[in-house]
């Protein structure tokens, strides 16, 4: 595999090292993907673990503040559930501590009305004739979404055609 640095077979720990600096000041980053960047680079792992050390120590690899972002993030941009983000948070081999951090920062009043913004355009947006159809398709991209179960139910059962 070749990757992005065929051209040269080394590169330093010092130069691996002021990459990943530029690489994790760009925006947050969890520990796995530093990880499997310094991988990519072919670095040995007691390179990897020096790396991650020294970027932990600067302050450039967070994962309390990844997380957090990354949660600020999807919800407000995205428009995803509590469900779906721990989901995403759980991949990246995050902690469940800060997976409940990252959830404080949604108030639940945003989240409710975020919810409901979204599943009233989404209900809008579809045009199927049949409403039983109608209501799977909108039960269906909400849990795609990662909302919760009974706040989906809720909103199915309120709906009208």
């Amino acid at each position: 595999m070749q990757g992005k640095y065929p051209s040269r077979k080394h590169i330093t720990v010092q130069e691996a090292q002021q990459k990943l600096e530029r690489y994790c000041a760009y925006q947050d980053r969890c520990h796995l993907e530093v990880v499997s960047k310094l991988k990519e680079m072919r670095m040995i792992p007691e390179a990897i673990d020096v790396i991650v050390a020294h970027l932990i120590q600067e302050n450039y690899l967070n994962e309390e503040r990844f997380a957090r972002s990354f949660a600020r993030g999807k919800f407000n941009i995205k428009k995803w559930g509590k469900n779906r983000i721990v989901n995403e948070l759980k991949r990246r081999q995050i902690s469940t501590f800060n997976i409940k951090c990252a959830l404080s920062e949604i108030s639940e009043e945003d989240y409710l009305n975020a919810f409901n913004e979204l599943a009233i355009k989404k209900w809008e947006q579809l045009n199927t004739e049949n409403l039983q159809r109608r209501k799977k398709k909108l039960t269906d991209y909400l849990f795609y979404r990662g909302w919760e179960s009974h706040l989906v139910y809720e909103k199915i059962q309120e709906l009208k055609p």
